[in-house]
């Protein structure tokens, strides 16, 4: 797909139908997730998989943001390593892990997955929920699968602010 055409036609499914996504266009989507820079090439993003009921179950004990995808990404990062900006007030991992979870949400637009990406959980209670190792810490979830037949994007999905409202242009 030409990649204008995935950034529009992009938007958050909320409604999915029970069809699971196929194993080609799961290492497709996830494989992007290799193409993401990261600071220093640190690489310290960590993707986790699910699609079994009951880890859903236990994603769905977190949030009601699942919408019933059949697959659902939760991405995280070693916060063992990280970069460390100067002045040490920021590090690369919540930064690094979004440009990831970015790549994966386009990756499943081009591979034709729906895709909506979660941040209305406790990030915490999440990575207790699925036992996840004590040094990663959780930056979002990314819901994958088909949407359900007559779900369509929200009506203020193509309404976009005029450039003047959002960049300037400096000298």
């Amino acid at each position: 797909m030409e990649f204008t055409e995935v950034l529009k036609n992009r938007y958050s499914c909320k409604k999915y139908s029970d069809k699971q996504v196929s194993k080609e266009a799961l290492e497709e989507i996830v494989n992007a997730s290799r193409t993401a820079p990261t600071a220093k090439n640190l690489q310290e993003h960590r993707i986790h998989v699910y699609q079994s009921k009951e880890k859903l179950a236990l994603i769905d004990s977190v949030t009601p943001c699942r919408y019933n995808a059949p697959t659902v990404i939760v991405v995280a990062f070693d916060k063992d390593n990280v970069f460390v900006y100067p002045g040490e007030k920021r590090d690369s991992g919540v930064e690094d892990a979004t440009i990831v979870a970015t790549h994966l949400m386009l990756a499943a637009q081009n591979a034709g997955v729906d895709s909506c990406w979660v941040n209305f959980f406790d990030p915490d209670k999440l990575k207790k929920a699925l036992d996840l190792p004590e040094n990663e810490e959780v930056l979002m979830i990314l819901d994958l699968g088909y949407s359900a037949n007559g779900y369509n994007p929200m009506p203020n999905h193509s309404i976009r602010k005029d450039l003047s409202e959002t960049v300037s242009f400096e000298k």
